[in-house]
């Protein structure tokens, strides 16, 4: 009996593999348990036809994080700090900061843990940091702080 896999079993495979099962453990066990369905034309077509329309979605998200990776290295993002009498900011200007001026500024949610930042910023000046858009695309942003 032919199984199509649709979550992973130890000792037989992935989750989308086709599989040749004795019919016992076919039927009972993995059709059952609801780990397979019995690898029909049908079933095997509807299969494809996902697996064709995810690779779809997955080739737009890269797009469009692309597009948006471009767009947020072309931009530089200012933000205004309170500084002390010393000179240095009060605090240090975070990622949540820098993640709510990116949504101010271009209207694009992103969330503060996507914005990471290699040292923090604790004075004035152009800092970079790096921001993971998903999919293995990040963008470095330039990122202003002034004295507020």
């Amino acid at each position: 009996m032919k199984v199509l896999l649709t979550k992973d079993v130890k000792g037989l495979g992935k989750a989308g593999e086709v599989k040749e099962v004795k019919d016992g453990y076919g039927k009972n066990f993995l059709i059952g348990k609801g780990f397979a369905l019995q690898a029909t034309n049908e079933v095997l077509n509807k299969h494809k036809a996902q697996e064709k329309k995810k690779a779809e979605i997955e080739a737009q998200e890269i797009e469009d994080a692309k597009a948006l990776a471009s767009t947020l290295e072309a931009t530089k993002f200012t933000i205004k700090h309170k500084v002390g009498a010393n000179g240095h900011l009060i605090g240090s200007v975070t990622n949540k900061e820098i993640a709510e001026a990116i949504s101010a500024e271009l209207n694009i949610e992103l969330d503060k843990k996507q914005v990471h930042l290699e040292n923090k910023i604790k004075t004035e000046g152009i800092f970079e940091a790096d921001c993971k858009l998903g999919h293995g695309i990040h963008a470095s942003l330039k990122v202003d702080v002034i004295a507020e």
